[in-house]
């Protein structure tokens, strides 16, 4: 019976991006190392880096079940992960498990034990999740814990509605998460217009079943000033518009497989002629009703809601002129 069990059970596929990740990397294998419940399979891509990342992976093939691919260029954080999830895609059944990694982060040791135990938990309707995700430790540069929740930092909301994803917000960060290996069918190859891999593979998970939060921390998230993803916008205004028409746009055409009902499509169709009139226009007054009508999904917080919804109606050429070419 436990021969049985045990080939029953499904794999668990780490996939992991790096770039010039040397200062931290080791730290961060040590913690996959360190996993009571151990990873079957970790497939690392390296983005091009410059310093010793794929020296330090190749030292660890003695310790992890570990496979790398290093490329030559620089292709960026999302087109890293698409190729990991696309690598572990060729390898693994549909009910395997797939954890994402950050190069820089500190895995709690029972991470996938915690997550592994919830994903084959059954909800009340007796289906298991396709997606959960826990929340983190915040530790700085030199790996002092700052904050005992991301969540609570972040202001992470645990339950949104497919429209609040569609209007960019996200509330799963892709290292906290595990998911079933049937969504890599339909997340790879991550489109090109995708601004942040989690958000496209969370919207995803969200409309092919359910998505479950978990309380626990499962990492020690480090916030430093190299972050690919953090705390704070890191895009100047005309680059906010420009990510904002990207990501309306591929809503917008690949709705129906993702899928989107029709109301959400529409949503996503109007919200993107919102934000390409907005890169163009000084001023939008016509929006308001748009933008009022949408206030909780596009303006989460009530305490700022008047103030930003005030701003939202300047374009690019009036916020140039009033706050400067950076805004």
């Amino acid at each position: 019976m436990l021969i049985c069990y045990i080939l029953d059970m499904a794999k668990i596929c780490i996939a992991l991006a790096t770039y010039n990740g040397e200062k931290y990397l080791s730290k961060m294998l040590d913690s996959l190392v360190m996993q009571t419940r151990k990873a079957d399979l970790v497939i690392a891509v390296d983005d091009g880096s410059k310093d010793r990342s794929v020296e330090i992976l190749q030292e660890y093939q003695k310790l992890l079940p570990l496979q790398i691919t290093a490329l030559q260029q620089n292709g960026g954080h999302r087109a890293a992960f698409s190729k990991a999830l696309e690598i572990a895609k060729t390898q693994l059944n549909e009910n395997d498990l797939v954890a994402l990694a950050d190069q820089d982060d500190i895995w709690l040791p029972n991470k996938l034990d915690i997550l592994e135990k919830n994903i084959e938990t059954p909800n009340e309707n007796g289906k298991k999740p396709i997606l959960v995700y826990g929340d983190a430790q915040i530790i700085d540069a030199k790996g002092n814990v700052i904050d005992k929740s991301w969540r609570k930092l972040a202001h992470i909301c645990t339950m949104l509605p497919t429209k609040a994803h569609i209007a960019g917000t996200n509330n799963v960060t892709g290292c906290l998460s595990l998911f079933r290996a049937s969504l890599l069918s339909k997340i790879t190859p991550i489109p090109t217009a995708v601004n942040v891999h989690d958000a496209w593979i969370s919207l995803i998970a969200q409309k092919q079943g359910s998505v479950r939060p978990i309380d626990e921390p499962v990492v020690q998230y480090r916030l430093h000033d190299n972050n690919s993803v953090g705390l704070g916008n890191k895009f100047s205004f005309d680059e906010t518009c420009q990510r904002q028409v990207t990501w309306t746009s591929l809503l917008v055409e690949q709705g129906p497989t993702i899928p989107l009902d029709k109301d959400e499509i529409d949503f996503a169709n109007q919200l993107n002629h919102y934000w390409v009139q907005r890169s163009k226009k000084a001023f939008l007054p016509r929006f308001l009703p748009f933008l009022i009508r949408n206030r909780d999904l596009l303006f989460p917080y009530p305490q700022s809601r008047t103030r930003k919804i005030l701003f939202s109606l300047l374009g690019s050429p009036a916020v140039h002129f009033l706050f400067g070419k950076d805004k």
